[in-house]
């Protein structure tokens, strides 16, 4: 019944018409003119301040969220921690041996459930110049499990989206269930939002970390239950550890927790789910809000480019915004 009352809450004020619309002009301005920018949310303590979708599908309606999937594969992982059927030391040595390539290092099955969900593997990465060749092989687990170290596990973080596909395995394993079926009924059924079968391996694994499909108001939902404490879906210790600085990015300059990173715009702290393209969930927990942020999915949106443009959205326009709302 708690869990019921709370949704109902959450869906009431996501509900409420737009407010400040004077406050958030000159965010809608700049928005507006940014072509790669499909659709922009922003709300304050659950309470839509603005939503407009500038072009591209309308902002119920499921699109690509691309590398947003880790943030939300994290979350599964402290799902499955929270029910007992997995811990933060559990190795690959227990949950999948059989999936392990006899080509792979020895070290690989000493691989914790900590090492993938902070990208700190130590394997060979298969995103970037090495993504096409992972997803053109015949088996994508066997393929990341058998990329030499390039680091000992826990030692510094690799982004790699296979890394968090061996992760999906690993919670699929111990669920007993599909990554889809997980997903669903831990994130999506108490959210109450949808959430589309996507990729699959040719083993038939959902793809862990990329090509999931949220609508900008089911990822506003899932930011709202992540900004205030995990909500009922996940427990309270565990949002807290996500938020923690655990490694660093050697790409954007930013911390990184359990699927989120970890940063300051204008002294402000923020918590960011980024996906290719410019897919964005930023948390911004002393201003009580979240930010929503769709973008095209066929463009790049790298730090001294597109992205750069979104973050100074967020800090230049959106931020002074929200204070005068």
């Amino acid at each position: 019944m708690h869990r019921r009352i709370l949704l109902a809450a959450i869906g009431c004020a996501l509900a409420l018409p737009v407010r400040a619309q004077g406050a958030f002009a000159e965010t809608r301005r700049v928005a507006a003119g940014m072509n790669q920018l499909n659709s922009l949310i922003v709300a304050r303590d659950g309470q839509v301040l603005l939503e407009e979708a500038f072009r591209g599908p309308p902002t119920r309606q499921p699109v690509n969220v691309k590398s947003v999937s880790k943030t939300l594969v994290a979350a599964a992982t402290g799902a499955a921690i929270g029910r007992g059927l997995l811990t933060l030391d559990t190795t690959l040595a227990e949950v999948i041996p059989d999936l392990i390539p006899s080509s792979a290092d020895p070290r690989t099955g000493g691989i914790t459930v900590e090492d993938l969900v902070t990208m700190q593997a130590g394997l060979q990465r298969t995103s970037g110049p090495n993504y096409g060749a992972w997803v053109s092989s015949r088996n994508w687990l066997s393929f990341a499990l058998s990329r030499p170290f390039e680091a000992e596990p826990g030692a510094r973080m690799l982004y790699s989206t296979g890394s968090f596909h061996i992760l999906g395995a690993v919670i699929a394993r111990r669920a007993d269930a599909t990554l889809l079926q997980v997903m669903r009924d831990w994130i999506g059924a108490p959210l109450d939002i949808e959430i589309p079968a996507w990729t699959r391996d040719p083993q038939g694994f959902y793809l862990g970390g990329n090509e999931m499909a949220l609508s900008p108001r089911a990822m506003l939902q899932f930011a709202e239950m992540a900004r205030t404490g995990g909500r009922d879906v996940l427990s309270e210790d565990w949002m807290r550890a996500s938020l923690t600085p655990r490694t660093r990015s050697p790409f954007s300059g930013f911390d990184y927790g359990y699927g989120w990173f970890l940063g300051r715009l204008a002294g402000t702290p923020m918590a960011l789910a980024r996906g290719y393209g410019g897919q964005i969930i930023a948390l911004f927990p002393e201003e009580k809000a979240s930010v929503v942020i769709t973008s095209d999915p066929t463009r790049p949106a790298r730090s001294e480019g597109y992205f750069g443009d979104l973050t100074a959205l967020m800090e230049n326009q959106i931020l002074p915004d929200l204070r005068r709302a």
